[in-house]
């Protein structure tokens, strides 16, 4: 970051603008734009917001932001994989240790409410069991009566025995 910090403030100085005009004129701090160009990260609580400035300064100064930008992204790149494992281990360990360590009280601890599934399975069903109500009823208001023309070979047998006799 301090090459690309280095690069933007010679940017600067080449285009004849002082560092309290560019501030003015991003509407950044002076000591925000001197942080930008000595490559002091840490001066930023938000690599995102720094990121942020970082391209509206390449603009401002006339130079390809989204160049500057993918440099500054090669940056954060290194800086971030040189975390190794154990330090990232370490440090959850003593963010551990240090909850571990708070007083808890019956008034203090917070408890987190379990997440109540049955609504979300009991509703579709409920759902579903109306929609098959609903469609019995309309189908047996919608069947029309079954009429049979045709008399069964019985029941003609019957019929004929009937008026035979």
């Amino acid at each position: 970051m301090k090459e690309l910090g280095e690069y933007l403030k010679h940017t600067r100085i080449d285009n004849g603008v002082s560092m309290e005009e560019a501030a003015e004129d991003l509407g950044l701090s002076t000591s925000q734009l001197e942080n930008i160009e000595n490559g002091n990260v840490r001066a930023f609580k938000d690599v995102y917001s720094l990121k942020q400035y970082v391209h509206q300064y390449a603009k401002y100064l006339g130079l390809d932001p989204e160049k500057v930008v993918d440099e500054f992204n090669g940056f954060l790149f290194e800086h971030t994989s040189k975390i190794s494992l154990d330090d990232i281990k370490e440090a959850q360990r003593k963010l551990d240790e240090k909850e571990q360590k708070k007083i808890k009280s019956p008034y203090t601890i917070v408890h987190k409410k379990k997440k109540q599934i049955w609504p979300f399975v009991l509703i579709p069903i409920a759902i579903a069991l109306l929609f098959v109500v609903i469609y019995f009823i309309v189908s047996s208001i919608n069947r029309a009566p079954v009429v049979d023309t045709e008399l069964s070979i019985e029941v003609r047998k019957e019929y004929i025995h009937e008026f035979t006799y």
